[in-house]
């Protein structure tokens, strides 16, 4: 792959905080092999957060081929989860964009770039996997105590919701009166005539 034209992506958590060191040395890495900067994007705001302003305009650009590459200073800045990352990565890659990390020498225009970013595919599959081993297994746990998994259970006078649902009243006055929402009682309501026994 041939990069020409490059993205800075740069992002600091506060407002406090300078992303001078991030560019300086993005800066200094487009100057010495050459590279043009097409623009410098700046965030401000935490890498948990995965919809930010200047990330989603740097994505855009890259969807209408603005740059060859999306240059970091560090990967964090970029995303602070394996999962997201990995999101931004898989676009840019379909999208034929290289993405370079000074700081970890990653560079996905490369054999060897390209096999880190594989490697991450695997990492955050497995990470998934075993996030979903420890919930079904702390699940099982709790219910081996007697404890209830999921939705709690509706807390409501049935008798009473009965009672004036067999007088006529409308839902919305009896999920006012049992204090409940119409959704718990159209699901009561359902589930009491599924299981009705006939006359």
């Amino acid at each position: 792959m041939t990069i020409k034209r490059i993205a800075i992506y740069a992002r600091v958590s506060t407002d406090d905080q300078k992303a001078d060191l991030q560019l300086d040395a993005l800066r200094q890495y487009a100057e010495a092999r050459g590279l043009t900067i097409y623009k410098e994007y700046i965030d401000q705001i935490s890498g948990a957060k995965t919809s930010r302003p200047a990330l989603d305009e740097m994505l855009a650009d890259a969807r209408r081929r603005r740059f060859d590459a999306v240059c970091v200073w560090k990967i964090d800045r970029l995303g602070r989860s394996v999962a997201h990352l990995l999101t931004v990565l898989a676009e840019l890659q379909s999208l034929d964009v290289a993405f370079i990390s000074l700081q970890e020498a990653i560079d996905t225009g490369t054999p060897a770039g390209r096999m880190v970013f594989t490697f991450l595919g695997a990492v955050a599959e497995f990470e998934r996997a075993i996030i979903a081993e420890r919930v079904r297994a702390g699940m099982q746990a709790a219910k081996k105590r007697g404890k209830h998994c999921g939705r709690p259970k509706a807390d409501f006078d049935f008798l009473l919701a009965e009672k004036l649902r067999s007088e006529g009243i409308s839902l919305a006055e009896i999920a006012l009166s049992v204090r409940t929402s119409q959704a718990t009682l159209s699901r009561h309501f359902c589930a009491r005539n599924a299981f009705k026994m006939p006359d």
